[in-house]
């Protein structure tokens, strides 16, 4: 009796320890340079945030790494947990959940209207919702959730009907439109680039015209002239981009100090904790100013490694692109590499003065619970995807 009773125990152990390996497997043998290279770049920023944030978190709460452990603690570990998960299912489980991406996210975005739900940050930005103690940021959220939503959308009708201008622009138009719209009202333009260049960038692999495209954009140009005049704020970092001297103690000082952190690092920075621009000099040094401190840290060849890092991904997510086989994987990949991508390239741009300050956050390295979560759950979509190519090789 005992020694069947060690047998069955040893085939429950044995059984059990497949199961673990099966998990093991499904989660990281797809592609460990794609995660090497997310879990690089998070490491990475979670260092420098240390650094930058040093000054501000003892101003704030009386400790040098309390807001490191913030981010730690609320984005993190929650965007590990979210990464884990959405890299152990299947993608395409997701697609029959579309309209309901779609209707989460409005509701996300009107919550933050709601007085008791919603809070206002900075001058009267409605940008979070706090729901039993738990502060989130919606916008960071639904740039997944549009994603998703996209991606099923345009795969069940199809190439044709996407290309065709009732059946296609018009119903697009009312969609994103719908989304343009409350995060326009928070006010949150630069969510509304990264959220432009996703759904265009989508739109656009899913079969539409040209002449439609065009007309977006024309509909763009309108939309831009009507939010510059609309906000002097706006205006005024136009402005200010044009010639930076223009206002150097208002609008300009953001993108003066930036300058200022960026050409005092020269080529291998003043090295690690040594910024002098996080001394209440730059704002938002743990934000969307973030790249600065980094370049004046540890200078221009080791800040270019981030945009190269950067690059790497959206060669990696073209690779993945390329090898995905149904229409809804490929539009999702497509739609979460650019997400990546381009809002970096909107950061460190804005940063360096190439293009006009929008207030975004450099992706897994900026401070942001919210933002961390996000990107890493949509990270973890991507592994997910990147293990069906393996597994059908």
């Amino acid at each position: 009796m005992k020694y069947f009773h060690r047998r069955k125990t040893a085939r429950f152990g044995l059984r059990a320890k497949n199961k673990l390996f099966d998990l093991n497997k499904i989660l990281f043998n797809p592609d460990w340079f794609l995660v090497g290279l997310i879990f690089g770049i998070i490491i990475f920023g979670l260092i420098m945030l240390a650094s930058a944030s040093s000054v501000e978190s003892f101003r704030r709460y009386g400790g040098t790494y309390m807001i490191l452990w913030r981010q730690f603690s609320r984005g993190f570990i929650p965007g590990l947990f979210f990464f884990i998960i959405l890299a152990r299912i299947d993608y395409r489980r997701w697609e029959k959940n579309t309209v309901l991406f779609f209707i989460v996210s409005v509701v996300m975005l009107l919550l933050v209207f709601i007085p008791g739900i919603g809070s206002t940050y900075g001058k009267g930005s409605h940008s979070w919702i706090n729901i039993f103690g738990i502060s989130i940021q919606p916008a960071e959220v639904v740039k997944l959730f549009l994603i998703m939503s996209l991606a099923g959308w345009f795969s069940y009708r199809g190439h044709e009907r996407n290309s065709d201008f009732w059946n296609g622009l018009v119903p697009f138009g009312i969609i994103f439109g719908a989304i343009s719209l409350l995060v326009v009202m928070q006010p949150d333009v630069g969510t509304l680039m990264v959220l432009t260049a996703i759904a265009i960038s989508v739109y656009f692999l899913a079969g539409a015209r040209f002449s439609h495209l065009a007309l977006l954009g024309l509909g763009g140009i309108c939309g831009v002239i009507v939010l510059l005049f609309s906000a002097t704020y706006r205006l005024k970092r136009l402005l200010t981009f044009i010639d930076p001297s223009l206002d150097p103690q208002n609008a300009g000082y953001q993108i003066n100090q930036a300058l200022i952190a960026v050409g005092s690092g020269g080529w291998f920075g003043l090295g690690f904790g040594q910024s002098r621009q996080k001394f209440a000099y730059l704002p938002e040094v743990i934000g969307d100013s973030i790249f600065a401190v980094i370049s004046e840290e540890i200078g221009f060849i080791f800040a270019c490694a981030i945009v190269f890092a950067f690059l790497l991904l959206a060669w990696r997510g073209f690779k993945i692109y390329q090898g995905i086989n149904d229409d809804y994987g490929k539009y999702v990949v497509a739609g979460i590499i650019i997400w990546f991508v381009f809002q970096a390239f909107f950061n460190i741009a804005a940063i360096i003065g190439l293009m006009p300050l929008t207030g975004l956050t450099l992706p897994f390295i900026s401070y942001g619970g919210t933002s961390l979560a996000a990107t890493m759950a949509a990270a973890g979509i991507l592994v997910n995807i990147s293990s069906q190519i393996q597994k059908s090789k």
